[in-house]
C-alpha cells in the first residue's frame, strides 16, 4: 500500500486530505508541522507528501530544504497545498524540491490530478 503524510496546522485540513486519500487507497499519516513532519519521515519515508506551506515551528519550505538533505529524502513525491498564489513562491517552492503544487481548497479530483502528474495515478493504487 502507498503510503503519504499530510502536513498541515489544520486539523480540518488534514482530516479533508485524509478522507480522499483513504479512498484512494493510501495509508495516511499526519503532521501538524514541518519539525513533526522531518521526524515522521525519517521513522519511516513516505511515498508521498502533501504539504502546507505556513505552518509555526518550521514552516513547509524549510522543510522540504530539510527533506531533501536527509537520507531517502529525495524519493518521496512532495505536493505543496497552500493558499499562495504568489508565482514567485510556487517557482521557490519547486526550486526546493516540492514535485507539483495544489491551491486550497482542494477536492477529491484536483488531488487524483496531480498525483497523475507525479505518477501515481489509479493504476498505481491496484499496484
Amino acid at each position: 500500500m502507498k503510503t503519504c503524510l499530510v502536513v498541515d496546522d489544520s486539523a480540518v485540513i488534514r482530516k479533508v486530505a485524509r478522507r480522499i486519500l483513504e479512498t484512494m487507497n493510501f495509508k495516511v499519516g499526519e503532521a501538524e508541522d514541518g519539525a513533526k513532519a522531518l521526524t515522521a519521515c525519517i521513522a519511516e519515508m513516505p511515498d508521498v507528501i502533501l504539504l502546507d506551506w505556513n505552518m509555526p515551528t518550521m514552516d513547509g519550505y524549510e522543510f522540504l530544504r530539510a527533506l531533501r538533505q536527509t537520507p531517502g529524502g529525495m524519493a518521496p513525491k512532495v505536493l505543496f497545498c497552500t493558499t499562495e498564489n504568489d508565482v514567485g513562491a510556487i517557482a521557490r517552492a519547486l526550486h526546493a524540491g516540492a514535485d507539483e503544487y495544489i491551491m486550497k481548497p482542494f477536492d477529491r479530483d484536483i488531488v487524483t490530478a496531480k498525483l497523475e502528474q507525479v505518477g501515481f495515478g489509479q493504476e498505481a493504487d491496484a499496484a
